[in-house]
């Protein structure tokens, strides 16, 4: 039973130290607690658990623009983030995660604007069929989150510049562009602001749970261990190995790039990188795919089959 709600700021805009904060904060939520953590970045493309910064995002201009490249604990797609976005997310123990609920929030959030949002496909809310928010989630097995992004004076000809998706994944979903989809919640209601969206997220999580929430900033002198796990080389570009084949195969949920290490038409070794929801999704095709007939239909059944 939830019975303290607390609500965490972050006033600062490094995604590393934000994505360290929220991952302590998962560590750290107590039994009895849900927690509404809001933060942005500035200039950041947030990827997937499981996806290719390479595939995902121009990286030589994202750094030549002095922008930053950043690897979430979440699956789902790439995201860019700058300071017309709030971030958002809940955290709570598993039994009290409750996505429905949550949703409700962010929905209560820009009805108090009077906008009506829908949540549409696998983890979107928009608005007239244009998505304002992207949403994904995370279980390390005791706790979990539920994060996302929403558009509100977002720069979308930087969006549009720096993120890079598969045309074959944006062909599965029925879309033109990257931009096309999406929709900045000012251009449809000109009171909204980051600082408002941020207060009404505030008010309707109180409302939601009928609980004071008590607030806090994160602390900028706080030591964050985590924090160099995020800016590591490692955690964000080192999912590499030496490959030979490159294969695509549009699953249920997600579009699946395998790079595949092929030896007497036998996969050795594969590394895995989609979009899926399920953060696990990838590493679970790489325990399953070696010493399988590198046979497309071969490797189909066994995506179709997890």
């Amino acid at each position: 039973m939830i019975t303290k709600a607390t609500v965490y700021f972050s006033h600062q805009y490094d995604p590393y130290r934000n994505l360290a904060f929220e991952e302590t904060l998962l560590k750290q939520v107590a039994q009895d607690e849900i927690i509404l953590y809001l933060w942005q970045n500035q200039d950041t493309v947030v990827i997937g658990r499981n996806q290719s910064a390479w595939q995902e995002c121009d990286v030589a201009l994202l750094e030549k623009e002095n922008g930053h490249i950043a690897r979430r604990m979440s699956g789902g797609g790439a995201v860019y983030h700058d300071l017309g976005n709030v971030n958002f997310t809940f955290l709570s123990t598993c039994q009290n995660h409750d996505v429905k609920r949550q949703l409700s929030i962010i929905q209560k959030a820009v009805g108090s604007f009077g906008l009506e949002a829908t949540f549409t496909g696998r983890n979107d809310l928009a608005i007239d069929n244009r998505k304002f928010s992207g949403n994904a989630y995370y279980s390390n097995g005791t706790a979990s989150l539920h994060h996302g992004t929403l558009l509100i004076q977002s720069d979308f000809e930087r969006m549009q510049r720096y993120l890079t998706p598969s045309k074959q994944k944006l062909a599965a979903k029925g879309i033109a562009s990257v931009e096309s989809r999406v929709a900045n919640l000012h251009e449809l209601a000109s009171d909204i602001t980051p600082e408002s969206m941020r207060s009404a997220l505030v008010s309707a999580f109180e409302d939601a749970y009928g609980l004071s929430a008590s607030t806090h900033c994160l602390d900028p002198s706080l030591h964050l261990e985590l924090e160099e796990k995020y800016k590591s080389h490692e955690w964000i570009f080192d999912r590499n190995c030496e490959f030979d084949q490159i294969i695509e195969i549009q699953g249920n949920d997600a579009l699946y790039t395998m790079h595949l290490k092929v030896s007497h038409g036998m996969i050795d070794n594969v590394k895995v990188y989609c979009d899926a929801m399920d953060p696990q999704a990838a590493q679970i095709l790489e325990q399953k795919l070696p010493g399988t007939p590198y046979v497309r239909e071969a490797i189909e059944q066994i995506l179709h089959n997890m």
